[in-house]
């Protein structure tokens, strides 16, 4: 999960309590849901580990199957990479017509690796363990609990005999901390039902999220020509051009600075590597740049790597002996959902009707959902419990067992309203308006 600084303030959507308006069918939805049985799956997930890099998934996957056949849900295991396997969960309507004519469903997407557990630690990283109010372990908050809250609200859905239109699936994917092979997996073989919409489970603090910036990774390798360093002009000096390049980085970054996006800010330019030359008294005859450029929702890598190097040729860097190679090595698209999509309304409602509070806004970096938008057209949302900014990817990382039930009544709410045929009437337009909302660097 990558994120980058930003600015945010809540916006409390409880103003009639946690009760107000709830139909029979909600009420009995929120009354199945089972806390106990969603914190020990919390904690069973988090003792499964699934460092990354550094490790595999497959024992995080064979606890949330083993949950998922106990509860009666269809189960889908999809071969990334050896031990490396996708999973799907889906409910289905009690009354499913054929596949052909079922009505979309809702999709909630996360994760089932974590980011290593470093050192530091005042207590075992993959022991759960339960203090005062707070589930401790690594991936607790990022995202175990949030898996477990998906599975609580669809247990509590089945149990309670809920009529839904559609089908609501759990898509949890590998490899999301490090180069996104179970994302890019999905795409490739397609989903199994279509969806009326996504939501993204990472902590949010329960914050709605409706926009994220994408990423894209750019190496740059500059080749010159070595050369005695008495004796400068008879080579061509790669770390020269390469600091010239940067320069026209550090220029195209100021200037999108000038424009800001009320939600997202603007696209950015970061070189975070850089490599290059043989010795001291010798003309540096290679030099490489690893460069991360934060995307915009519109924004194509590809292009803007072409406009970089028409840039890089039209200030003559690349002539007289220098020559400049690059690679997109990564990219991951951003999304935006209009803030009165019925998923936004829906899931803002849902958060004050489960008795949290809860924000619209946008992070100014990259997530999964984006490939869901991109790739399926399915509008999506971030929304998960945990600290973002406090707990994701910290030392001794915890999550509130309050923050696990406000998700999954959440999560079960947002369901019934999202497949319900249309008879629920969504809420008005907030009209204190999006903010930006704060946000961690990537790791």
């Amino acid at each position: 999960m990558g994120r980058a600084p930003g600015i945010g303030g809540a916006v409390n959507t409880t103003g009639h309590g946690p009760a107000a308006s709830l139909t029979e069918a909600e009420r009995k939805a929120l009354d199945a849901i089972r806390l106990e049985d969603i914190v020990a799956l919390t904690a069973r997930l988090v003792e499964a580990g699934g460092e990354n890099p550094g490790g595999t998934e497959a024992a995080t996957v064979a606890v949330l199957e083993a949950e998922a056949r106990r509860l009666g849900f269809d189960v889908e295991i999809q071969p990334v990479e050896p031990e490396r396997p996708n999973i799907l969960v889906t409910l289905l309507p009690i009354s499913p017509a054929p596949a052909a004519g079922m009505a979309p469903g809702l999709m909630f997407l996360g994760h089932s690796d974590v980011v290593p557990a470093g050192p530091g630690w005042n207590r075992e990283p993959f022991r759960a363990a339960v203090e005062e109010g707070r589930l401790y372990g690594r991936g607790s908050t990022d995202m175990k609990g949030g898996l477990a809250a998906v599975l609580g609200a669809m247990a509590a859905l089945k149990d309670s005999g809920a009529e839904l239109t559609g089908p609501v699936t759990l898509v949890c994917t590998v490899d999301e901390e490090d180069l996104g092979l179970g994302i890019r997996a999905l795409a490739a073989a397609g989903l199994p039902y279509s969806y009326a919409g996504c939501v993204v489970a990472e902590p949010t603090d329960m914050e709605t999220v409706i926009a994220c910036r994408g990423d894209s990774y750019i190496e740059l390798e500059i080749t010159g020509k070595p050369a005695h360093s008495g004796r400068p002009a008879d080579g061509r000096n790669a770390i020269s051009a390469a600091a010239r390049i940067c320069e026209l980085l550090r220029a195209d970054h100021e200037a999108m600075q000038q424009k800001l996006d009320p939600l997202l800010g603007s696209g950015t330019w970061n070189v975070g590597l850089i490599q290059g030359g043989q010795g001291t008294s010798v003309v540096a005859p290679s030099c490489h740049l690893s460069i991360d450029r934060r995307l915009m929702p519109d924004d194509d890598p590809d292009a803007i790597l072409a406009v970089l190097l028409a840039d890089i040729r039209k200030a003559g860097i690349d002539t007289d002996g220098i020559s400049v190679d690059a690679e997109l090595t990564m990219q991951m698209p951003g999304f935006r959902t209009p803030e009165d999509h019925p998923l936004v309304t829906n899931a803002v409602a849902s958060v004050a009707a489960a008795g949290g509070t809860t924000q619209v806004g946008g992070w100014t970096a990259a997530c999964d959902g984006g490939f869901i938008a991109r790739d399926h057209g399915i509008p999506a949302i971030v929304l998960g419990p945990g600290g973002l900014n406090d707990q994701a990817h910290q030392v001794d990382e915890s999550v509130g067992v309050d923050e696990l039930l406000t998700a999954a009544r959440t999560y079960a709410l947002l369901c019934l309203r999202t497949l319900d045929g249309g008879h629920h009437v969504p809420p008005s337009k907030n009209t204190l308006g999006p903010t930006l909302l704060k946000e961690e660097p990537r790791d």
